[in-house]
């Protein structure tokens, strides 16, 4: 071994050669961990176009009919301006606008009252499922089981059920999204106990304190910043499952909206959707804000 230029170190070829042959093993080992994950997701992607029928050549023939339709919602289909963009008539094209607020407004509600419920039960059980705290191996099992039959089970699902239950209206779907939400935080819930710093825990154990007060006092404090952000974000995500929801009959805008599209009424499935989505965007922003603040509180 002898110094190069620089301060290099310059070893014997007969050092050199072993080296360079465990290099040139280790890079093509990684190339043949790559060949076979890419040949195994494209093997994957194929198999799973077969199985859903995926036709490439159908897709590109029947593109334009995707396009077309929401060219027929842009264009008014009635009025003075009939043939024009929407927005040449807004008068026109929001001609449903006060009831349609009503509607949205009832969306609203449902989502509102769907999370607040299903975050009331989603705490309680996340507290209950989670393995750091409760010890009791039955009980525990019991609770993960419950919470993820209800996050299983799709939200139309429970609706229809309930639809068929208590008729037509909004009660069905405030209770189909407070089941599916109470299935969800309760898993979210119990992942941010899982989490926990137990020094509080231990103290208050060692204290004397019953199970409830060390929940309310060494664990709640730490987990309800994470948790409340956690059901901000379900309430927006409801309001989006509530408007899905009027499609079975569970009330809202969503019973509005798939009228229109049974009956061809572009231009008002065009208002509607514009009005969810404005709905939905605002809601984002203020949960976001509001999400931010309380994870920033909770850091600090």
């Amino acid at each position: 071994m002898r110094s190069g230029g620089a301060g290099l170190i310059v070893r014997p070829s007969d050092q050199l050669a072993p080296l360079a042959a465990a290099y040139g093993a280790v890079r093509a080992a990684e190339r043949r961990r790559l060949l076979a994950g890419t040949t195994v997701t494209l093997a994957a992607v194929l198999l799973s176009g077969w199985v859903a029928q995926v036709n490439p050549a159908l897709l590109w023939e029947k593109g334009g009919n995707f396009l077309g339709y929401f060219g027929r919602m842009l264009r008014l289909e009635a009025g003075a301006q009939a043939g024009q963009p929407v927005w040449a008539d807004p008068a026109e094209w929001f001609w449903g606008l006060p009831h349609w607020l009503s509607l949205l407004g009832d969306t609203l509600l449902m989502a509102y009252l769907g999370t607040l419920l299903g975050a009331a039960g989603g705490f309680a059980c996340g507290l209950l499922s989670a393995g750091n705290i409760l010890r009791n191996p039955w009980l525990r099992g019991t609770v993960k089981r419950l919470l993820e039959f209800c996050r299983t089970v799709p939200e139309l699902v429970f609706a229809l059920v309930f639809v068929i239950a208590f008729g037509l209206g909004p009660l069905p779907g405030v209770l189909a999204l407070a089941l599916h939400s109470f299935g969800a935080l309760g898993k979210q819930c119990a992942e941010v106990v899982e989490n926990i710093d137990m020094k509080p825990v231990e103290g208050a154990v060692a204290a004397g304190a019953s199970w409830t007060a060390m929940a309310r006092f060494a664990v709640v404090p730490q987990v309800l910043p994470g948790f409340l952000s956690y059901a901000l974000l379900r309430f927006e995500i409801n309001v989006r499952g509530a408007a899905v929801l009027g499609f079975v009959g569970a009330g809202g805008i969503g019973q509005d909206l798939v009228e229109a599209i049974r009956k061809f009424y572009y231009n008002d499935v065009a208002a509607l959707l514009v009005l969810i989505i404005l709905t939905v965007v605002v809601i984002d922003s203020l949960t976001g804000l509001l999400r931010h603040r309380l994870l920033a509180e909770r850091r600090a």
